[in-house]
């Protein structure tokens, strides 16, 4: 899936720690909001790590709204592999986390971009998560719409927020399941990177606003 390397490189002062887990040593980088009343833990996606644009974005901003960012790198990626390992070894990855995620005794948000997001969404209930955030969340394989993974979107079972881009391939917004199992905010333009076009209306950084902008409405009304 598409890297999303990001021109917001997070400015809030952050610390890093390895984690052993049953599929490798993972990796968390942590940045603290001063007054935390949540933790938003993001997991990268399949084709990139956390340099990806919303997630530094996101470690930008939200620790002045009282959210700390932990932005989780998968052992594989600590590893320096190519590829990810199949789903259910994400899981393991993310599970063998969930332990130092919790450490601050805060409210944890499962959080993620493109496979990261399905990570979350399939392994909320199980691990107490407060809330999702599914950031481009791979909704079929491009021009696959029959391979949907709507299950996992939809089994989430906890307050979920998707972002998507609207010319995302792997799923645009009008191809989403209705309901009220989740909230979706659009990114108009935006490719599955969030990446938008020179031609657009908006323009990049007004794009990654509107993803920074979203998630923060979003958490200051899910605990307060």
């Amino acid at each position: 899936m598409t890297n999303s390397k990001s021109s917001v490189v997070a400015k809030a002062k952050s610390k890093s720690e390895t984690v052993e887990t049953a599929a490798g040593v993972a990796r968390i980088t942590w940045y603290a909001a001063k007054n935390a009343r949540l933790v938003l833990a993001a997991g990268h996606g399949a084709g990139g790590g956390i340099e990806a644009r919303d997630l530094q974005a996101l470690a930008a901003a939200l620790p002045a709204h009282g959210v700390s960012v932990a932005l989780v790198e998968q052992p594989w990626r600590v590893a320096g592999k190519k590829v990810a390992p199949a789903p259910k070894t994400l899981d393991v990855g993310w599970r063998g986390l969930w332990p130092a995620l919790t450490k601050p005794g805060l409210p944890v948000i499962a959080g993620g971009r493109s496979a990261g997001a399905r990570v979350a969404c399939r392994t909320a209930s199980e691990l107490g998560a407060a809330a999702v955030l599914a950031l481009s969340f791979p909704l079929h394989p491009p021009g696959k719409p029959e391979k949907s993974r709507a299950d996992e979107l939809l089994g989430a079972g906890v307050p979920t927020l998707v972002v998507q881009g609207g010319n995302d391939p792997f799923g645009k917004p009008a191809e989403f399941p209705k309901g009220n199992a989740y909230e979706l905010v659009e990114i108009p333009f935006a490719d599955h990177g969030l990446a938008v076009p020179k031609k657009a209306d908006i323009s990049q950084d007004e794009a990654v606003k509107r993803v920074t902008d979203a998630v923060v409405t979003w958490t200051g009304m899910l605990i307060r």
